[in-house]
């Protein structure tokens, strides 16, 4: 699974929208046999930093869930995307949040 968190999201924030991420994606997607599968193991999880431009590009990609933070007035802050096999290009770019 893969979290995008937009890269102007102060860390507090960030960890929260992480969380609520993965549990959106997991309870959208949880039917399906990626995420099946993706439970049996190996059940990994990148979170990435990104700009508003690879954001905005990431939400061209199917099976994904968008999360917004009243705290930002309901603004964007994160996407979350269902477990794949074979990820579109751009996911190789993304740098890992540290």
């Amino acid at each position: 699974m893969y979290i995008l968190i937009k890269d102007d999201v102060p860390v507090g924030f960030a960890t929260l929208a992480a969380a609520h991420a993965s549990l959106a994606a997991y309870l959208k997607f949880q039917d399906t046999p990626e995420v099946l599968e993706w439970l049996s193991g190996p059940f990994y999880k990148a979170v990435c930093r990104v700009n508003d431009k690879e954001f905005e590009k990431a939400k061209t990609f199917d099976d994904h869930v968008v999360l917004t933070e009243s705290a930002f007035d309901n603004q964007e802050v994160a996407i979350a995307f269902k477990p794949r096999e074979e990820w579109p290009k751009p996911f190789k770019f993304y740098r890992l949040y540290k």
